[in-house]
């Protein structure tokens, strides 16, 4: 059996690595449960933070460190999503990335999917999601991943985890996206497209 790869994903913003706390705590913990591991993988002694602009630091590990590398960090425009049901499994933060690419190629027609495990809302592709009540922002119970930002938005209060199903969108009306690059971004314009052709617009 080959030895899965993991990776973290850390913005450095002119030099500074942002919440490199919470990357360290997922790092050690993966590797706890993957590889048994009882010694810490320092982040902070691999990374040579670019001292301008905004970049994507990944860092990929198994039992051990592998490398890292430095990528000019350009976001990418949400407007379109899809609700597509999928059974796949993302527990851990895997370089091996090739089921979810597969789900999201398969609908060329929006910017993103958003995956419906067993009748309940998870995550996109690429972010965990929250959605506004008109009092608290809410945000998956049983995320596909369980993203830094959502980690740290749940430690402060500012989210609170939901079962959230498909049928209940439409109570919603804010939509956000989160993860190490964008931080907490709610959508504005924004059209969630569900298979059977209903439409949510936020």
């Amino acid at each position: 059996m080959q030895t899965p790869v993991l990776f973290e994903t850390i913005k450095i913003d002119n030099g500074k690595i942002n919440y490199l706390d919470y990357h360290q705590k997922r790092c050690t913990k993966s590797r706890q449960a993957l590889f048994q591991s009882t010694d810490i993988l320092d982040l902070s002694s691999i990374i040579v933070a670019p001292k301008m602009g905004i970049w994507r630091c990944r860092i990929y590990y198994a039992k051990s460190f592998i490398s890292v590398e430095y990528i000019p960090y350009t976001p990418k425009k949400i407007q379109r999503l899809k609700i597509v049901p999928s059974s796949l499994t993302y527990d851990y933060k895997y370089a091996n990335r090739e089921a979810l690419n597969a789900l999201l190629l398969s609908h060329p027609d929006v910017d993103d999917v958003l995956i419906e495990k067993e009748g309940v809302i998870s995550d996109t592709s690429i972010a965990n999601i929250a959605f506004y009540d008109g009092e608290q922002w809410v945000t998956p119970k049983h995320p596909l991943l369980e993203g830094t930002t959502r980690a740290r938005l749940l430690e402060t209060g500012f989210l609170q985890t939901k079962i959230i199903k498909k049928e209940s969108l439409s109570l919603y009306t804010q939509v956000a996206l989160m993860n190490s690059m964008i931080g907490f971004l709610p959508l504005k314009h924004i059209t969630m497209i569900d298979t059977q052709g209903e439409n949510y617009d936020y």
